[in-house]
């Protein structure tokens, strides 16, 4: 009697905990609608815009050198050079917040001897960086000449641009925007689809590029190019899509 009741009890346990597994597995085995849910079909894009201006103002680099035996003699060759210059920017009326002058640089010069494959100190270069804007255009070639005249012996660069960029800088962002949705409206065409709204926008990347030269005016004896700036801007756009209705 007795193993006949504890074979009873075995075998109604083993049906229970096999359905209890069960269900255990179907209350935690994933749906179909949670397992992605569903995203709507977009179009991405990218636009540009740019806007070709004249330049008002020029940003010019120039480099004062000198050099000498000893170092303080170096230094104070330059040091008087590039007091020069800065007067003769003064007398040009540009003003000192328009002037940066760089950190001073002070090197060796040295001399290879190939015999003793050794190398001695004959002399030291101190150097500054001036950087410069000039608002007046049309007397950037006297400035020019003025200053290499006068101690200024490295001309490194200049670069147009605009005192004042937004008001054209958000003219090219509103003609990115224009060329972005032009595209997506020219790639829902061909695929058969509807432009929705417009999910994401972002800017890209704005700025000024080069100068395009046009013509070249000679002041003074220094060359310089005339001609127009771009001034442009990127936008990252998203489209919802729809069916044609």
């Amino acid at each position: 009697m007795i193993t006949r009741s504890g074979a009873r009890k075995t075998s109604i346990f083993f049906p229970l905990t096999a359905l209890a597994a069960f269900l255990a597995f179907v209350a935690t085995a994933p749906r179909p609608a949670d397992a992605q849910p569903y995203e709507p079909p977009t179009i991405s894009v990218a636009g540009h815009g740019e806007i070709s201006v004249t330049p008002d103002m020029a940003t010019v680099r120039l480099g004062v050198t000198a050099q000498s035996k000893a170092a303080d003699a170096a230094v104070d060759e330059m040091s008087t050079a590039l007091a020069a210059v800065l007067d003769r920017l003064a007398e040009a009326d540009i003003a000192p917040a328009d002037i940066r002058t760089g950190s001073l640089r002070l090197s060796p010069n040295l001399t290879d001897y190939s015999s003793s494959r050794s190398s001695r100190i004959d002399g030291f270069t101190a150097s500054s960086i001036l950087t410069v804007r000039v608002r007046d255009l049309d007397i950037i070639g006297e400035v020019l000449d003025a200053v290499i005249g006068d101690g200024a012996n490295e001309l490194q660069g200049i670069e147009f641009g605009l005192q004042d960029p937004e008001p054209v800088l958000n003219e090219a962002r509103r003609e990115a925007v224009a060329n972005g949705r032009a595209k997506a409206e020219l790639f829902a065409d061909a695929a058969g689809v509807a432009l929705g709204e417009l999910l994401s926008l972002s800017e890209a990347g704005a700025g000024s590029g080069p100068p395009m030269p046009m013509m070249e005016a000679r002041v003074a004896s220094v060359p310089v190019a005339e001609g127009e700036i771009a001034i442009s801007a990127d936008v990252s756009m998203v489209f919802q899509v729809r069916e044609v209705e």
